[in-house]
């Protein structure tokens, strides 16, 4: 039996006095592998972006004040002095009365101080007449005008996309340093699952918490070892769970950690180091079973077999973890308001979640429909659900038409109306 169910909020408590959740390390990456990783220190500029004064468009590089009343009926003549091709230094200097052609992108010689456009020019043998006037720095990109030496230009904490991968390749470098993804450990126990691949013989099922479970890994940051199947045997349990103790910075379980005679999970974490369980049960619907040991600093999360309620329970209590030791910091928990389709009941005395997929009526308001997440639906439910509706422990259920919280699995989901419009 479980020795003292804890409400969520004390769950949280326990473990976050328990365990402090930090970045386990740092590594320095090639810019091709830091996608999605953190960084790690800021990214300060080595050189200014772009380093020279560049020209903005094909045309020809001028002293502004050479063009001063040049119009179209009366332009104004400029001796040619050469060419500028991109990725050259110009050899030439632009003196008064002088001008050079020029592409864009490429350095704007000694000497110019803008550039006029190639269709407000005409050019008759070494004489190029200008048939509209610039001011100094027109269609010129100045050195520096995007970054500047010595700028900080990506901060310690951010999240590196695409977007953020061209900003060190312009500055030069080829390296940045990232928080190290911590390693989580997986491991499903019971002698009725089977991996996927292979066959079933009766009474067997598939294991679906290992795929799921290191896939939520994955979105959270870290990097899923995936140990496979354990039987309900004291002996291959302990051996499992002290090589995933050795491999890895945290350590995910499902199965075993009910009250039933195979149930032993519990009992093996508490031969394996101090302080051992500090959470046995905690009183939310699905996942009470849920038990949570530190054994020698490393957590371990012991969560239910049922696959809806293991997934829940990473959601609630693990992914936030994973967050903080991939430097990402606190998880934010999207959230939309819909209204309550059916009555959803509560589990007397506990923190109840119903599991909700967004749809829209004819009129367009946001409805959250309850998807069944027993035992006869314990595959479908996970690709059902947007998210999830919480009942409190006070409230026996949520009336049709109420409004409620979706607390969504995903940010990318904001609602149906969006996809439907889409």
């Amino acid at each position: 039996m479980f020795r003292k169910l804890l409400s969520l909020e004390e769950a949280e408590k326990v473990l976050k006095h328990s365990f402090s959740a930090k970045p386990i390390g740092v590594e320095l990456l090639p810019l091709s592998e830091t996608h999605d990783r953190v960084l790690a220190e800021d990214v300060v500029a080595p050189v200014d972006v772009p380093p020279f004064d560049r020209s903005m468009v094909d045309g020809y590089a001028v002293r502004a004040e050479d063009t001063f009343g040049a119009e179209e009926d009366r332009p104004v003549a400029l001796e040619f002095c050469g060419r500028i091709a991109i990725g050259e230094l110009p050899s030439m200097i632009v003196k008064n009365h002088m001008t050079a052609q020029i592409v864009t992108g490429a350095p704007l010689p000694e000497g110019a101080d803008a550039a006029v456009m190639m269709e407000y020019a005409v050019r008759q043998d070494d004489t190029i007449f200008i048939h509209r006037a610039v001011s100094k720095g027109e269609n010129v990109m100045r050195a520096g005008a995007d970054v500047q030496k010595g700028e900080t230009i990506l901060k310690i904490g951010q999240t590196i996309s695409p977007r953020e991968t061209g900003v060190p390749a312009a500055l030069g470098l080829t390296q940045v340093t990232v928080y190290k993804r911590p390693k989580v450990a997986v491991i499903s126990t019971g002698a009725e699952i089977v991996e996927p691949g292979h066959a079933l013989s009766p009474g067997k099922i598939y294991d679906i918490n290992a795929s799921t479970l290191s896939a939520a890994v994955q979105e959270c940051g870290g990097e899923p070892v995936n140990l496979g199947i354990i039987p309900d045997d004291m002996d291959q349990l302990k051996s499992a769970l002290k090589k995933a103790l050795d491999l890895a910075d945290m350590t995910v379980t499902s199965g075993g950690v009910s009250v039933g005679p195979e149930d032993i999970i519990p009992q093996v974490l508490n031969t394996l180091g101090k302080p051992g369980v500090i959470i046995s049960g905690i009183a939310v619907k699905p996942g009470k079973p849920t038990t949570v040991a530190i054994i020698d600093g490393k957590p371990v999360f012991s969560l239910p077999g049922h696959p809806t309620s293991a997934l829940l329970m990473f959601h609630l209590l693990i992914s936030p973890q994973i967050y903080r030791m991939t430097g990402r910091g606190e998880k934010a928990s999207p959230m939309v308001r819909a209204l309550a389709e059916k009555r959803m009941f509560s589990a007397k005395g506990r923190r109840t979640f119903t599991m909700v997929k967004l749809v829209c009526d004819k009129s367009g308001r946001l409805l959250a429909s309850p998807v069944a997440s027993g035992l006869s639906s314990a595959i479908t439910t996970l690709a059902k659900a947007d998210g999830f509706v919480e009942i409190t422990e006070e409230q026996q259920f949520i009336e049709a038409g109420d409004e409620v919280s979706v607390w969504l699995f995903r940010p990318e989901i904001r609602s149906e109306k969006d996809r439907l419009q889409s």
